[in-house]
């Protein structure tokens, strides 16, 4: 068989990109659905790129790799692989980041970025999104945080956008306000392809613990920035910081798990008067 991925663009599913860069894959029966990184063995190819599989129940999965525009080494599954699943490595000078998600998990969760309140919130995206969210990352937290919270955020956006594909029978849209005690958060979302943060959050202090607060508007710009999404954010309620910011999460969770499920009446088009969404 062969697959096609150029240097710059992963071969993703249901992708209406065909590129001419060529790399040959073989595929072999797989056994049950991934818990780990280590299980998933990967192979040099040539030019640069990746092979790795996947192992998920009763299919045939084979996975190619590449480059994405912000450095990141992609792994998604080939189109018609009836998986949503991708892997991203971004490895710069200051970070070590690795992602997977599955988009139609069970809310697995497997994350440790060396930052306790990040791996909190992830945890909050995978058990009310119902994904599968499995970040592993070191980086220059002896600096501060601000690096390792942006290339996770970066390399997680990457993988959602990635694991859509071209976003064939999914709602598109995801709008949820959750509750924590005192705190309401509003989120609405528009998986468009058009990256853009509204973001109206009021958190009163500094730090929670000893993750400062400011890192919460970063991470969901640089999440935007390489997902193509727009999302608006709205703090309605709330006074105190770990309740705002893991609404939240929770909030954008359940947004996100809303737009990315399937449309039954869609019958698989594509969810725009266009007839293409697409990373603009």
């Amino acid at each position: 068989m062969e697959l096609a991925a150029p240097p710059r663009l992963v071969y993703c599913p249901n992708s209406s990109l065909l590129p001419k860069h060529s790399v040959k894959v073989s595929q072999r029966p797989l056994a049950s659905t991934p818990t780990s990184f280590a299980e998933h063995p990967s192979f040099s190819l040539n030019s640069g790129l990746l092979l790795r599989t996947s192992r998920y129940p009763h299919r045939l999965v084979a996975r190619a790799a590449s480059v994405a525009d912000n450095g990141s080494t992609i792994t998604a599954s080939p189109s018609g692989a009836g998986v949503r699943i991708c892997e991203v490595k971004r490895v710069t000078k200051e970070t070590n980041v690795a992602v997977k998600i599955n988009l139609d998990g069970s809310g697995v969760a497997e994350n440790n970025t060396g930052i306790p309140f990040l791996d909190h919130m992830l945890d909050q995206l995978a058990s009310h999104g119902l994904f599968d969210v499995h970040v592993k990352a070191t980086g220059d937290i002896h600096i501060d945080d601000h690096h390792t919270n942006e290339d996770v955020a970066l390399a997680i956006g990457t993988a959602f956008l990635q694991a859509l594909g071209d976003r064939r029978g999914i709602n598109r849209f995801g709008d949820f306000s959750a509750p924590l005690d005192e705190a309401l958060v509003h989120v609405v979302l528009d998986l468009s392809g058009r990256p853009h943060l509204g973001y109206d959050l009021q958190i009163p202090t500094q730090r929670v613990g000893a993750y400062d607060t400011q890192l919460v508007e970063h991470f969901f710009q640089s999440l935007v920035n390489t997902s193509g999404m727009t999302l608006h954010i709205r703090q309605l309620a709330g006074r105190n910081s770990h309740h705002i910011i893991e609404a939240t999460f929770k909030a954008f969770a359940r947004a996100l798990r809303q737009a990315t499920e399937y449309d039954l009446r869609r019958h698989g088009t594509v969810p725009s008067s266009k007839g293409v969404l697409s990373r603009s």
